[in-house]
């Protein structure tokens, strides 16, 4: 690896080890200053709802986002979050308009810049948002604002779709397809669409491998 890489890679695990201690430390500070831990028995319950599917869609995350972020933003993705919503569709975004390709050095650095400029932004105005809560909060709630607020991430990814599809139709029409009657049969599985990106890459995958065989790629 280069010295870039090897950077990205070791300040990359100490953010992740530093993330996950503060992440942890105030509910233990709290157990501990106020005497108050939480019944074992529920806890247990608790945990072994939520953990496998946490777990599983950090897994499957890890290797979707992976190659298309680069090391230095999957880095900073999965320690600020929100990544199907904010940071992927961002990191893409400033690849199309750099004229990049994920996997390449050119590529991961402009992903890890725009995923930083992200959640610094992102950091921002939630903290602006913190502080003038009780001033927008009629204005944001207003009935004349909520369908733009109920319509922000479909057209964000329509937007995405259309540069994407446009590249190459024949590879997405069939992942498209699926998932449109997949989730018009069962839309309860929208609560699930962390889980169904990765089977929509392998579908991808496999239709582009079916092309490829038979020439039309």
């Amino acid at each position: 690896m280069s010295q870039y890489e090897k950077k990205i890679h070791r300040w990359g695990r100490i953010s992740g080890i530093l993330a996950f201690i503060m992440f942890t430390a105030y509910p233990l500070l709290l157990s501990l200053y106020f005497n108050a831990w939480p019944y074992l028995d529920a806890l247990g319950k608790g945990l072994l709802g939520v953990v496998p599917i946490f777990y599983t869609v950090g897994v499957i995350e890890a290797f979707t986002y992976g190659p298309m972020l680069g090391a230095g933003g999957s880095y900073l993705s999965f320690v600020t979050g929100n990544i199907t919503n904010l940071k992927a569709p961002c990191a893409i975004n400033a690849m199309k308009v750099a004229k990049v390709e994920p996997g390449t050095p050119e590529g991961e650095a402009i992903s890890t810049l725009s995923i930083g400029i992200s959640s610094i932004v992102t950091t921002i105005i939630l903290f602006l948002g913190m502080l003038l809560l009780s001033t927008l909060a009629p204005i944001l709630e207003s009935p004349l604002l909520a369908p733009a607020f109920a319509n922000i991430l479909p057209a964000l990814f329509g937007g995405l779709a259309v540069v994407f599809v446009s590249r190459n139709w024949k590879i997405a029409v069939g992942p498209m397809v699926f998932m449109l009657i997949l989730f018009i049969v069962q839309p309860g599985l929208a609560s699930a669409v962390s889980l169904l990106v990765p089977v929509g890459a392998v579908l991808a995958i496999v239709l582009s491998r079916i092309l490829y065989k038979r020439g039309k790629l």
